[in-house]
């Protein structure tokens, strides 16, 4: 067991009262975090607003170099990160390394970021004028991140700001102090000034709260539920700040009757059972051709038979625990409505504490709930559609729109479906999750604010201004 403080001013502080036991072991408490008032959260705010100027009057290689000493200590202590990580969100203990490996690669990334060029000389109609463009910190920062990828987020969120010369304060989940911890301990260890990061743990409806309702706060960046998050943009706007917002998704794949059946049910079934089916990208409805349908039904089944729920820790695990008895309740809620409603599901068994089997359901018709409802778990409707258009309608007839794919052999469909299917991130012959770190990440619509994206050299745009600089050289 580990004591998660808050971090603020670079002290670690607050009494921890707030428990988190291991979704896959209830004996195990792996944590103790406080629950960080909204004073908290203003000594938070002050110490970032206090440090912010002398962080931004560093040069950008300086600290980028504090962003790659720290990936380089998340390397050396990776092992142990991806433990606790493992302990606390309950994924498997390859899905924790390859969290943790993200991390390190998003620090290095952002950290090397540093000497690039973050700006633009430009042309002037006026005679001996020089035009160049810099980028300026917006100031304090808040992060408000999710249990389910719970360095990875906070790191994509962080380095970007960082580099850039703000100041953060962070309100991670409450399911899971300990990564955030550990991300933490990495970027002070490395040189990060007092101040400059600053953690606050506790429940969203006081602590984030707090932060995003706070003046000082120059801009918001949250990833969670879209209702959460729709009321976060409102607060925010409402103080003419700036808000970054990563919701929910119910994210589509289509199969044709062309596709090899084989791959497309491994294809779809990574997207859906990986992470427990617990991602933001995970897919959750699949529309199939006729051609296709019975012998890819069969193959998705076989697919999900095969998935081992366990422990993450257990290396023959391949699919963890659901994250708490609250997430647990709501994916079995959507399950025995679906059986209830006549779908069929094959073989649904119940879930033994908090392992829950796959559930593929077919026949399932588009306007139910399974398929326009956000579940987050390994729960997958298939709905039968007569053609490739018809199929293209269904994926975009949605209020999300973050990731879709598609599955076919034919190159015309294939770019087709990508010019024209509405959401952010197109998957062609692969798994809607998985995401590169150097590709710009979000959604469309209920998904995401779609003003500013995460991850890639374009996440920078958020967290700075821009400022355009006229020098005339007659005199």
């Amino acid at each position: 067991m580990t004591n998660a403080q808050n971090l603020i001013g670079g002290a670690w502080v607050g009494e921890p009262i707030i428990e988190r036991r291991n979704p896959a072991n209830p004996d195990d408490v792996v944590a103790i975090a406080p629950s960080a008032s909204a004073a908290d959260v203003h000594d938070a705010v002050a110490a970032a607003t206090d440090a912010q100027p002398g962080w931004a009057a560093l040069t950008a290689v300086q600290r980028g170099a504090i962003l790659m000493d720290a990936a380089d200590l998340l390397r050396r202590r990776h092992e142990e990160i991806a433990t606790d990580l493992t302990r606390e969100e309950g994924k498997t203990r390859a899905e924790a390394m390859g969290e943790v490996r993200r991390a390190i690669d998003v620090l290095r990334f952002f950290g090397s970021a540093g000497w690039r060029p973050s700006g633009e000389t430009l042309p002037s109609t006026m005679p001996n004028t020089s035009v160049h463009t810099r980028r300026e910190p917006l100031g304090v920062v808040g992060l408000v991140t999710p249990w389910n990828f719970p360095i990875a987020i906070p790191a994509w969120k962080m380095a970007p700001a960082l580099v850039s010369g703000n100041a953060v304060v962070i309100k991670p989940a409450e399911l899971t102090p300990l990564s955030i911890n550990h991300l933490a301990t990495a970027l002070i260890d490395a040189g990060l000034p007092a101040g400059v990061l600053n953690v606050v743990h506790g429940s969203g409806s006081l602590a984030g709260d707090a932060l995003v309702r706070h003046q000082e706060v120059a801009a918001v960046s949250f990833t969670g539920s879209t209702g959460v998050g729709m009321a976060i943009r409102d607060v925010v706007n409402a103080r003419n700040a700036r808000v970054q917002l990563e919701m929910g998704g119910k994210n589509a794949y289509l199969v044709l009757d062309d596709a090899d059946v084989e791959a497309a049910a491994a294809t779809v079934a990574a997207g859906a059972f990986s992470l427990t089916g617990q991602a933001c990208t995970a897919t959750s409805r699949v529309y199939v051709t006729p051609g296709v349908r019975e012998v890819f039904v069969k193959a998705l089944r076989e697919k999900a038979g095969a998935v081992k729920s366990g422990n993450g820790l257990d290396p023959g695990t391949t699919m963890g625990p659901v994250v708490s008895d609250a997430q647990l309740a709501k994916d079995v809620t959507a399950i025995h409505a679906a059986v209830e409603a006549g779908f069929d599901a094959g073989e649904v068994t119940e879930p033994k504490g908090q392992f829950l089997a796959p559930v593929v359901f077919s026949g399932v018709p588009h306007d139910h709930p399974l398929v326009t409802r956000e579940v987050f778990g390994p729960v997958v409707g298939v709905i039968d559609v007569a053609d490739y258009q018809e199929g293209l309608n269904l994926v975009n007839d949605s209020p999300y729109g973050l990731t879709a794919g598609i599955c076919t052999r034919d190159l015309g469909k294939a770019y087709d479906f990508a010019a024209r299917v509405r959401v952010g991130v197109v998957k062609i012959n692969r798994p809607t999750t998985g995401l590169d770190l150097n590709v710009p990440f979000g959604g469309v619509r209920d998904s995401s604010t779609n003003t500013f994206r995460e991850q890639g050299e374009r996440a920078v745009d958020f967290y700075t201004w821009t400022k355009s600089v006229y020098i005339g050289h007659d005199l």
